[in-house]
């Protein structure tokens, strides 16, 4: 049974139950539901005036709509600084476009799609609830999960997931101000990044940088806070598992991309 207390709780958030004599009333009451296929129209669902009106969501756009649309995207970026590692990097002892020669490369590779596998991490949406310039954590973490997810192949009980919102609290290379992607290896290869289930992503910097226990994995105890009340003084630490990064580095241009991506994985890039 997969209980939705985070991977601290039980076995990796999964617990035992005894089959066959009602263990905890469990096969008293179950429910589910059959999928349907909606998505290979690729029919986008637009709810409102602003989505319908934006050109981006539209069939064919102007001139002057596309400029609006570049403006648009020019100013809802997150400002994310050229991966920098103050400390030195810790490469390889052979880089993968040594191992791997760009003739020898396919021409399509898709780690969401190997050999009918998808071993990527989901997608987030940084901007919820509020607006939060966390780029530099987002993509970092999820590049790193990704990679543990194609490390353990099917040998975890659940797809891997990193705690961007750890990063942001221990405020290991920015904040939601934009940020050094550089720290956040820096931080995964000193510290280890906890689970996503340690702490819920809220989309704003601490009230107090000080990377404290609690501010890295918590669970929160009965009753629910009453309106207005944030519930923290129900809340205590608990321990956690780390996931390490055993080397980080940098790279540039599309061949010695495209050679790391083949060889070991998603990687993290600036734009």
């Amino acid at each position: 049974m997969r209980n939705s207390w985070g991977e601290s709780f039980g076995e990796d958030g999964f617990f035992r139950v005894v089959r066959g004599t009602n263990n905890i009333a469990i096969e008293t009451d179950c429910a589910w539901a059959t999928p349907k296929e909606t998505w290979t129209e690729d029919k986008k669902h637009i709810t409102t005036d602003e989505e319908r009106n934006d050109p981006r969501n539209k069939a064919s756009v102007t001139k002057d709509e596309l400029a609006e649309a570049s403006a648009f995207m020019k100013t809802t970026g997150c400002r994310a600084e050229r991966a920098e590692f103050p400390e030195g990097e810790k490469p390889l002892a052979v880089p993968a476009w040594e191992e791997v020669a760009n003739a020898d490369l396919p021409k399509n590779y898709n780690w969401a799609n190997v050999d009918g596998t998808n071993y990527l991490s989901w997608n987030k949406n940084q901007h919820i609830p509020v607006y939060c310039g966390s780029c530099w954590a987002q993509g970092t973490t999820s590049s790193i999960a990704d990679r543990f997810n194609i490390m353990l192949g099917d040998k975890n009980p659940t797809p891997v997931g990193l705690d961007a919102q750890v990063i942001v609290n221990c405020g290991a290379g920015g904040s939601c101000e934009g940020g050094n992607p550089g720290g956040v290896y820096r931080f995964a290869y000193k510290e280890g990044i906890p689970h996503s289930s340690c702490e819920q992503y809220v989309a704003h910097d601490p009230k107090s940088q000080s990377c404290g226990a609690i501010d890295r994995c918590k669970d929160c105890s009965w009753p629910p806070p009453p309106e207005g009340d944030d519930g923290q003084k129900n809340c205590h630490a608990v321990d956690y598992k780390k996931y390490y990064v055993s080397n980080y580095y940098s790279l540039s241009g599309k061949d010695k991309m495209k050679a790391e991506i083949f060889k070991h994985g998603p990687i993290s890039c600036g734009i």
